[in-house]
């Protein structure tokens, strides 16, 4: 049986829609230090953890720009899986919000950087960003923790 790869066309489908770039404002932690655990100087209770990490930064590209602000409640699983929960706000340079959601993993690195994977949802009565609510955006990342800043860049099709 001969097999046959066949190309979908992806690559060419898939449009670089902006980048983020945003700085950590304030970690609220629940009986786990954040530095600790993400430095390896402390080991995750059996139960996983809980951090809620305050966000704002900038957000641009062809079609959008702005600043963003919002925060995530990231849990730490038992397994030690990272799952990002964010909930933001774009105001756009025009003055219009957008509220975005994103659900997503990060991984750490040995480096002392993660990588984020993100799917992210936004939502908008303004009439001219009406065209991003019908948007599936995938969001790919690196946080670099020790100076607080992470950089996201969100892709469509």
């Amino acid at each position: 049986m001969k097999t046959q790869s066949v190309k979908t066309g992806l690559d060419m489908a898939v449009q670089h829609l902006f980048d983020e770039e945003v700085y950590l404002a304030g970690i609220t932690e629940y009986g786990v230090s954040w530095e600790s655990l993400t430095g390896g100087k402390a080991s995750l209770p059996p139960q996983g953890a809980r951090f809620d990490i305050a966000f704002e930064g900038k957000l641009f590209g062809d079609e959008i720009n702005g600043q963003v602000k919002g925060i995530d409640y990231l849990e730490v699983r038992a397994d030690g899986q990272f799952r990002l929960h964010l909930f933001a706000t774009i105001t756009t340079d025009d003055g219009q919000n957008i509220a975005l959601q994103e659900e997503g993993t990060m991984v750490l690195k040995s480096n002392g950087t993660a990588q984020l994977y993100l799917q992210m949802q936004f939502s908008t009565a303004s009439p001219k960003y009406q065209w991003i609510n019908e948007k599936q955006v995938w969001g790919i990342g690196t946080s670099y923790l020790q100076k607080g800043l992470v950089t996201i860049s969100g892709f469509t099709s």
